[in-house]
């Protein structure tokens, strides 16, 4: 029965059509004028692909020139190499044996110096040394054939990307000069309104955002729904290093690889899952399938793991040795980990939105991660620091009195070892000036990321907390480690771990995928449909029929809608999402006139910017940190927190507040009553006051409209990113309050099963764990004020006398 029940979960959701009926298979006619080459595009995932790659790495010459360079290194790399093992006599070079090649009628001993010429073997030794050895031949041989590929692939991306370029200029009407003062949602726009004049997607009239996101990253969303329903294994348990998370450039290859467009993958084509995978009949028949791919994936990473294994070491070692030996402390600098960029990213989020969210994110995690100190780790990196500082201060006053020091073996080393440990030692040593305050600073990093699990609220001072978070935002010292043992560690992970996923890799694939008109087959999470995987704990509570196996976790369904609806304000979500948006914005109207009053929020936001932001003071950014840093919202968690003396402010009062007076400070307020009206439900327009001035909250939308006649289209644009990147901050602190609270509430009500308490009122009374009766009707901005502990204590002690629960007053 039990598996039976389990079964029950695995049930295929329903084809989304976008398309209106009996335009399935519709035919289009094109004018003569009109045929060109982009008309009825066969692949439209690689055509936007390119697109997007074009506009990204800005334009035709930057990225042929860059491909050219690849090869460049590809062929460096193998022949420095070869020619560091085969055509140098490193004694001569080290002063071990005195032999000159470059002057035979010379006589070595009496030459006093060692040049870089006597150590090099001639020509002709040197090829003989070559051919003596076969495995260096056969290496070269491999290192020759992948060459060739790699040129062959570039031919063909000079060739594909020309095309590109003719696109942008007859198409779209941008040429390459101009390329770079061109946002991508204006060349997205432009795309849309090309499919209208040249039908180059056949099967539907028009295309949406939406569309051009899941077709550049269909294989993109599936990834992330793995990584957020914890069906890739990139958490291990070790024996000694407890829950780890490993997952590398190597990792992820051989992920894509055998599940989207390998030899044996799920799809038959680039836009359609196979047929046989969205059937339930034989899923224990192409479970098994899929782990036999595994298995010969994982045993042919086993045999190429010494060939990849010294790639990785060369390509590290030329990469970053004189990165290090020039910066050492470069190590200790940190990088969002390949695991964090995937456990961050929202749905339908494109590449440079991902990196412009996580790097104004990056100095705040910094912040976050060094206010934590090791004091006995901090001792010891003084005594050490202050012990080769010495010697390293002598060595220098030597070869300062005389050069001639430096011609003493080992010294150069030595001045090179004690820089290096002197820059090392000094990054484990807290600066003076610091302020311990973490619960802000981990609020301030929320911001951006969006995401962090539910325990990290009011622990942001534990040290699990921040081990946690090191997962996502890891050293670059360890991010170097795990590329190169990846080759050992790859093999392992996909035959032992992997392959015992390959049931539920083939329930979620069939379960979790949908097909679109005109895009094809698309994870249904890309939809971020909220009847479908929203979440009650999010504020989807009545929205959704979605079970616990079908909702996406951390929010990430309704986070991503907030994301997509702001990132692209002419797109309109269908009827679900738009009701989700109205709901939410009703919340943030009410949660806002309960809030502290804007002014005072908003006259902080200087002087907060210059303790938590790096912007200047005029940056719509800066009203996050009055959110965090205001003197009535202390931060969660602390024993000093006591709400029955605070008014009912909370952080979701204040982030509603600041969110609601947004469009204060954006121009042409005349034009923002209409573009509130329209997106707002209709039973709250008539509520909304017709002054400009008074608080308001308004959607990005109002930005694009009151934009759309300005002249200066460059700064217009870059500030409507700026207040987007604002909004959407602001909506991640807000809705993260609310699940924490609506959490909260859920935690410490516990049900009474015998007989219902209530007052004589009719208002019924919940006992936390605590033993403390508190009124279940609480609002969202705010607790109702409690009563004191005495009076609390004499309540519950005579409701346990009496078996009843007395009227609270």
């Amino acid at each position: 029965m039990a598996n039976f029940e389990a079964y029950q979960e695995y049930q295929r959701i329903e084809d989304f059509e976008d398309s209106p009926p009996g335009e399935e298979d519709l035919l289009v006619h094109v004018p003569e004028g009109l045929r060109d080459s982009w008309h009825h595009i066969e692949n439209l995932d690689i055509f936007f692909t390119r697109i997007y790659h074009f506009h990204q790495k800005n334009g035709f010459a930057c990225m042929m020139l860059s491909e050219f360079f690849e090869l460049i290194q590809l062929l460096f790399v193998v022949i420095f190499t070869t020619f560091l093992f085969n055509c140098v006599e490193y004694d001569i070079l080290f002063g071990d044996r005195a032999v000159n090649h470059t002057g035979p009628s010379v006589n070595p001993l009496d030459r006093s110096k060692v040049t870089l010429p006597d150590a090099i073997l001639p020509c002709h030794q040197c090829f003989e040394r070559i051919q003596s050895s076969n495995w260096i031949i056969f290496l070269m041989i491999l290192a020759a054939v992948f060459w060739i590929y790699r040129l062959i692939k570039v031919i063909f991306n000079v060739l594909s990307y020309w095309e590109i370029r003719q696109f942008y200029i007859k198409a779209l009407k941008i040429r390459m000069d101009e390329l770079c003062n061109f946002t991508w949602q204006e060349v997205q726009d432009r795309l849309i309104s090309l499919q209208r004049e040249q039908q180059m997607c056949i099967h539907k009239k028009e295309l949406t955002e939406l569309d051009i996101y899941h077709r550049i990253l269909r294989f993109k969303n599936y990834t992330v729904a793995m990584v957020n329903k914890s069906v890739l294994p990139v958490r291990l348990h070790l024996p000694i290093l407890g829950e780890v998370v490993f997952l590398t450039q190597g990792l992820k290859y051989n992920f894509e690889l055998i599940l989207f467009w390998g030899p044996g993958s799920l799809f038959q084509n680039k836009w359609n899952l196979h047929p046989k995978y969205k059937r339930a009949s034989n899923r224990l028949e192409l479970a098994q399938q899929l782990s036999r791919v595994i298995l010969l994936a994982g045993v042919a990473n086993l045999l190429l793991c010494p060939l990849v294994l010294v790639w990785q070491v060369l390509y590290a070692f030329f990469s970053y040795a004189e990165v290090i030996k020039r910066e050492p402390g470069s190590l200790g600098t940190r990088r969002w980990s390949l695991y964090g960029r995937l456990y961050l990213r929202h749905f339908n989020e494109l590449d440079h939105e991902l990196q412009g969210r996580l790097g104004r994110g990056y100095k705040p995690a910094a912040k976050y991660m060094n206010s934590f100190a090791s004091p006995l780790l901090s001792v010891l990196a003084r005594n050490v620091a202050f012990f080769s500082g010495s010697v390293l201060a002598v060595l220098i006053a030597l070869t300062v009195y005389d050069e001639d020091v430096l011609t003493v073996q080992h010294i150069l080393t030595a001045i090179t070892v004690l820089g290096v440990v002197i820059t090392l030692t000094r990054s484990f040593i807290p600066d003076e000036h610091m302020v311990w305050c973490p619960e802000q600073l981990l609020q301030c990093v929320l911001a951006h990321i969006h995401y962090m699990p539910d325990h990290w609220k009011g622990n942001a001072s534990k040290s699990e907390t921040r081990d946690e978070l090191a997962q996502l935002f890891q050293y670059k010292a360890v991010f170097i480690l795990e590329e190169l043992i990846s080759p050992v560690i790859t093999p392992f992970i996909l035959i032992f771990l992997l392959r015992q996923k390959s049931l539920e890799i083939i329930d979620f694939f069939r379960n979790f995928t949908v097909e679109v008109v005109g895009v094809g087959d698309i994870c249904s999470f890309a939809q971020m449909d909220i009847r479908r995987h929203g979440n009650p704990q999010w504020m989807s509570e009545g929205q959704t029929e979605a079970s616990v196996y079908q909702q996406a976790e951390n929010g990430k369904t309704e986070l991503s809608l907030m994301h997509f609806t702001i990132k692209n304000p002419r797109w309109q979500p269908p009827q679900d999402s738009s009701v989700f948006i109205s709901h939410l914005k009703e919340k943030v109207q009410q949660d806002a006139q309960s809030g502290p009053s804007t002014q005072p929020l908003l006259s902080e936001a200087p002087l907060c910017g210059s303790l938590f932001s790096n912007e200047s003071n005029t940056s719509p950014n800066n009203p996050l940190a009055s959110v965090f840093t205001h003197p009535w919202l202390k931060a969660p968690g602390l024993p000093s927190r006591d709400w029955r003396f605070l008014p009912p402010n909370t952080t979701v009062s204040a982030a509603a507040s600041v969110l609601a007076s947004l469009s204060a400070s954006q121009p042409c307020p005349a034009s923002r009553t209409h573009s509130v009206n329209t997106l707002l439900p209709s039973n709250s327009r008539h509520s909304l006051p017709q002054n400009h001035g008074s608080t308001m909250y308004f959607s990005d939308r109002t930005v694009v409209d009151s934009m759309s006649a300005s002249d200066s289209r460059l700064h217009n644009s870059a500030l409507l990113m700026e207040y987007a990147s604002a909004e959407m901050s602001l909506h991640a602190i807000y809705m993260h309050e609310v699940h924490q609270q609506r959490a909260g509430v859920a935690l410490s009500q516990i049900p009474v099963s015998l007989k219902e308490f209530s007052c004589s009122s009719g208002q019924v009374v919940s006992i936390n764990p605590d033993n403390r009766s508190i009124p279940s009707n609480r609002r969202l901005g705010g607790w109702m004020a409690e009563q004191v502990e005495e009076e609390e204590e004499t309540l519950n002690r005579s409701a346990s006398e009496s078996g009843a629960v007395s009227e609270v007053p």
